[in-house]
């Protein structure tokens, strides 16, 4: 299949996923998650986690789990954290992956999480790695917006920057980034040990998550693409068309044939 019937066939499944989402919202949950930078970590081991949030799309209400509230539990205080990393985190993910046995059925939407560095993979390994048993959601269950927008309207919809796509399609459609911290903060963050305001990025980013889903669902959400990408369309899919479907390209052979001839016959 062509390049720009490839792109046409993933807007196409993109959009379908979209509209079940939009058709069943109380089974949508949106979800994000902090951790530590994978970027920095030298000796092989999986990033920690430090926080986890869940929206229900419909309704609003957000579940969250993070490793300064896991302290708060066990009496800890906050700067000894660290010195009791490991227990607290598998409290923290127990609590997590017991909250998912209770959504069985339930749709994740989720931005760029998909593999081992950053995604469900990851948070599942490090509970496994802490002695704990997770709870896994199949892929089917799973929505990537990120992934879907560029289906939507091409990679151009908005600049990577060094801060990713989506702190850009924020500044395009003047969501305010308060509380949501990029990569680069983030790592700083938990360098610093400043579990709160990891926490405080999770929560925002799943509430801006939710905002960039209900605008490409209502198709109020602007970017930067190009009319071809956003209306799906693009000429030279249709020379792949036809170049793949042999009887159309007869059809229109025959139908030059047939206008060549009629000026012919008019000459004459």
């Amino acid at each position: 299949m062509g390049k720009q019937l490839t792109k046409l066939r993933r807007r196409k499944d993109a959009r379908k996923e979209l509209d079940a989402i939009d058709e069943r919202r109380e089974l949508a949950l949106i979800i994000h998650y902090s951790c530590e930078s994978f970027y920095d970590i030298k000796d092989g081991r999986t990033p920690r986690i430090t926080s986890i949030a869940v929206r229900n799309f419909a309704s609003g209400q957000t579940t969250s789990v993070s490793i300064h509230k896991s302290a708060e539990q066990n009496g800890v205080p906050i700067n000894e954290i660290t010195d009791h990393y490991d227990r607290l985190e598998k409290e923290m993910l127990e609590e997590f992956f017991a909250y998912l046995a209770t959504v069985p059925v339930q749709r994740f939407v989720h931005w760029n999480m998909r593999d081992i560095n950053f995604g469900f993979q990851a948070i599942e390994h490090r509970l496994k790695v802490l002695g704990g048993t997770p709870t896994v959601v199949e892929d089917f269950r799973k929505f990537d917006l990120a992934r879907g927008l560029i289906a939507l309207f091409g990679v151009g919809y908005a600049p990577h920057g060094e801060s990713g796509r989506m702190h850009s399609i924020m500044d395009i459609n003047s969501i305010t980034a308060k509380d949501a911290l990029t990569g680069a903060e983030e790592a700083k963050a938990f360098e610093e040990a400043e579990f709160v305001k990891l926490h405080q990025s999770t929560l925002r980013k799943v509430d801006v998550i939710a905002n960039l889903l209900e605008r490409t669902l209502d198709g109020s959400l602007k970017t930067e693409s190009s009319w071809f990408d956003q209306h799906g369309f693009h000429p030279q899919a249709v020379v792949e068309f036809m170049k793949e479907h042999w009887v159309w390209s007869l059809i229109a052979m025959i139908g030059v044939v047939v206008g060549l001839g009629s000026r012919v016959l008019g000459w004459l």
